[in-house]
């Protein structure tokens, strides 16, 4: 198994060395940025009660506008998981009457129930008076002609998810949005573009809303918490969209003028440092997950030479046995929880029963090595994350040993 790892590492030294450009280039971006903004020791200080004049809150919202080339951000401990801060979004920019549409087909699982199209409708969009539809991709790119057929005097939010999900379709790039924000803002102006962007950050160069998106979403404990984050999540975008979003932050009139955390924010900063280089580990355990995958015999997506827009690596693993197998390989070659055995089970908000396997330091970290998957066909389970390329290294060779011990491989 070393030896086959070793091969496929070869065959991927050509792409770690633009993966490591992609890292450079984002490192400077964010290093500019925190000295354009004089961070100081004072920004990390912890504060209480109602938060007023956070200098730690407020400067670290300015950094990730400014990274984004968006007006204004929200970049809140409180955001519990990306979900949330979508969820946040949708019911801050949508009222009763007003059509959301997915424009990148059906959105992750968590989603659904948000909106109103599974489960129990009660808090949902559907319950509050908004209406659903998605228009698939076509051919792994959105659909123009489609997307503009559907638009209806209602549609108040197109969103788009960059990630793939559970699905087969493949991942966006930050530029595939710009011919849709050119549609809707010029046939379309009463429409704004929403990214979720979880999974994509600091992947590549730019990000969605230099491409003219509207407002971007993601998530702290995912790429651009580094791995320090202990929690949170980001939306940033245009001032109106972000004071509208505010309000369901904490109150119509109040906004992002309160909102306290007793804990440091240096984690926040120093994980957003951090960020560029830890995402590139990631990225490059997943290209070296893919070409180890081919060498099996196995199919993947994306391909290990193909362009990268996230951090998540599908592997299709074939058959129920080989995923549990995997995703027990991958906790057993964990720094956290490595003695735990992932089980498949009922997993709030998804359709199929869900294995995880996630031995983080942070919980449920998917900047941090993890994979998991939906205990359906053809059981493909989605890799992602690693803090450090040795580690990834290591997990993968591990994973295979076992496998191959198990009579999986």
């Amino acid at each position: 198994m070393k030896q086959m790892i070793q091969a496929a590492e070869k065959r991927c030294e050509p792409i770690f060395q633009r993966i490591d450009e992609i890292a450079l280039f984002n490192t400077e971006k964010v290093l500019n940025a925190l000295q354009r903004h004089q961070v100081a020791a004072r920004h990390f200080a912890p504060t209480t009660g109602y938060g007023y004049d956070d200098v730690g809150r407020d400067t670290l919202e300015k950094l990730f506008a400014d990274l984004f080339a968006a007006d204004a951000a929200i970049v809140r401990p409180q955001i519990a998981s990306g979900t949330h801060a979508l969820a946040m979004c949708l019911f801050g920019l949508l009222k009763p009457g007003d059509e959301l549409m997915y424009a990148s087909g059906a959105p992750y699982d968590t989603l659904e129930e948000v909106i109103g199209v599974r489960g129990c409708a009660e808090g949902s969009l559907r319950e509050m008076g908004v209406t659903y539809t998605e228009v698939p991709m076509r051919d792994g790119k959105l659909d123009l002609p489609a997307i503009r057929v559907a638009m209806k005097p209602q549609t108040r939010v197109v969103a788009i998810q960059r990630s793939r999900g559970y699905s087969s379709r493949p991942s966006l790039m930050p530029e595939d949005t710009e011919p849709l924000a050119k549609m809707l803002h010029s046939e379309f102006p009463y429409a704004c573009l929403m990214v979720d962007n979880c999974y994509g950050e600091f992947v590549c160069e730019k990000e969605p809303t230099q491409y003219g998106a509207d407002v971007c979403v993601g998530s702290l404990i995912k790429n651009p918490g580094g791995g320090l984050a202990p929690t949170g999540g980001y939306i940033v975008g245009r001032q109106a969209l972000i004071d509208r979003v505010s309000y369901r932050l904490t109150a119509p009139g109040i906004g992002r003028e309160v909102g306290s955390y007793a804990g440091s924010y240096q984690p926040f900063y120093q994980g957003l440092f951090l960020a560029p280089h830890v995402v590139a580990q990631a990225v490059k355990t997943a290209t070296l997950a893919a070409a180890v995958c081919e060498a099996m015999g196995m199919g993947s997506t994306p391909a290990p030479d193909a362009p990268r827009t996230d951090i998540i690596q599908a592997l299709e693993l074939g058959t129920p046995e080989r995923l549990i197998a995997f995703c027990e390989g991958i906790q057993m070659s964990s720094p956290v929880d490595s003695m735990a055995l992932p089980e498949p089970w009922d997993m709030p908000g998804y359709q199929h029963q869900v294995i995880m396997a996630a031995g983080t330091f942070v919980s449920g970290a998917s900047i941090e090595l993890s994979a998991d998957a939906p205990m359906s066909e053809p059981y493909t389970v989605f890799l992602q994350g690693g803090l450090t390329y040795s580690h990834g290294k290591l997990a993968l060779t591990r994973t295979c040993e076992y496998m191959k011990k198990k009579g999986c491989l």
